[in-house]
């Protein structure tokens, strides 16, 4: 089952956030003089938007079991590993295959890579929780150790949605303000941001993300409308907010805040009836985007050394058309990915499960 399989717009909306980050990791790469945008510079921030689309999709999805007394936390944790953890696991083993490939055929690489100390960690999902001493394998993955963290945490976020669910607007309030005051706090006591944090910190990067989503949740819930208009022009001004914000270089915390914001008002449209923004084509590119985000840098490490190798590139810097050819290819990769290893492996894990499950009577029978 799609998480967001009633809101389609949630899921178009998840391919844009992935091909951010896609674009952040990217654009060095392009044989370029220019500067590197400044909104293609905060492309880090797609991570957030993730963070606080997960936090929105899984109060949707469980918040009347919750309430009903229905919510079955084993079941919801098995759900989620079976989301991640697949093709986390088919993408390190990748990343490893790829590193001792590269060594045996006498082509340098990032020793971090191969981090066989930080080997457990990955495995166990916990390489953001400051328990894994580099950043090793397929780096991007310490952003589902964060997810993970949250999914374990989940009903007390969901809880306390729950508590302020007579008062939405405060529950947002309350969890814009503890997003912008933790970014603050972190800031000064780190001296980096809270939102460029990964294997360190990136187990605290996700708490004020998901939180502001599940008090969007809230008020969305609470706070039904009908009026498509109304709905399309604040997820237009939300759109061009974020954007805007992003290219003028402003904190990350109003940049957040906005895509909160564009999220709210996306799921408005859906409320509404619209199919603006739901198409077949985005939805199906939105169902790929976790294939996108984890192939990325495998597919970046073997297309730039390919083809600094094959044009003779000194700088791993490509022209723009095969750049192009870079950037593109990395969706028809992610659409592989996800029909191979993400979504059989997916439907397995669920197999296994509901196996599992039809068997219990018979065993307590017996």
């Amino acid at each position: 089952m799609n998480d967001a399989s009633n809101i389609r717009q949630l899921t178009s909306l998840r391919f844009f956030a992935a091909f951010w980050v896609v674009l952040f990791h990217y654009w060095p790469k392009l044989d370029l003089d220019a500067a590197i945008p400044l909104f293609v510079q905060k492309g880090y921030l797609g991570v957030e938007l993730f963070f606080i689309l997960s936090g929105f999709i899984l109060c949707h999805v469980y918040r009347t079991s919750l309430e009903e007394g229905r919510f079955r936390y084993g079941a919801f944790l098995w759900n989620r590993l079976a989301r991640v953890y697949p093709l986390h696991l088919a993408t390190l083993a990748g990343m490893i295959v790829l590193a001792l490939g590269a060594q045996a055929a006498g082509f340098g690489i990032d020793q971090n890579i191969l981090s066989w100390e930080s080997l457990p960690a990955n495995l166990l999902l916990v390489q953001a929780w400051g328990l894994a001493p580099q950043a090793a394998f397929n780096h991007p993955s310490w952003s589902i150790s964060a997810e993970w963290f949250a999914y374990l945490t989940f009903p007390l976020f969901a809880w306390a949605a729950l508590a302020l669910k007579d008062r939405p607007l405060t529950a947002v309030g309350l969890a814009a303000c503890f997003l912008a005051g933790l970014y603050a706090i972190f800031q000064s006591l780190a001296g980096f941001p809270l939102t460029q944090a990964t294997i360190q910190w990136g187990a605290l990067r996700i708490v004020p993300c998901f939180a502001y989503g599940c008090a969007l949740h809230a008020l969305w819930r609470a706070r039904p409308s009908q009026n498509r208009g109304g709905a399309l022009a604040g997820a237009a001004f939300s759109a061009l907010a974020a954007v805007g914000l992003a290219a003028l270089a402003a904190p990350d915390a109003a940049i957040v805040i906005a895509l909160g914001a564009l999220i709210f008002f996306l799921a408005r449209m859906a409320q509404a009836g619209t199919e603006t923004f739901g198409n077949t084509p985005l939805v199906y590119l939105g169902e790929i985007s976790y294939s996108v985000y984890m192939v990325c840098v495998p597919w970046k490490i073997v297309f730039v050394n390919g083809a600094s190798k094959v044009f003779q590139l000194s700088d791993e810097r490509l022209p723009l058309g095969l750049w192009l050819v870079f950037l593109l290819g990395v969706i028809p990769l992610a659409a592989a990915s996800y029909h191979l290893i993400e979504k059989p492996a997916r439907t397995q894990m669920k197999l296994w499960a509901d196996s599992w499950r039809a068997r219990r009577p018979s065993t307590a029978g017996a």
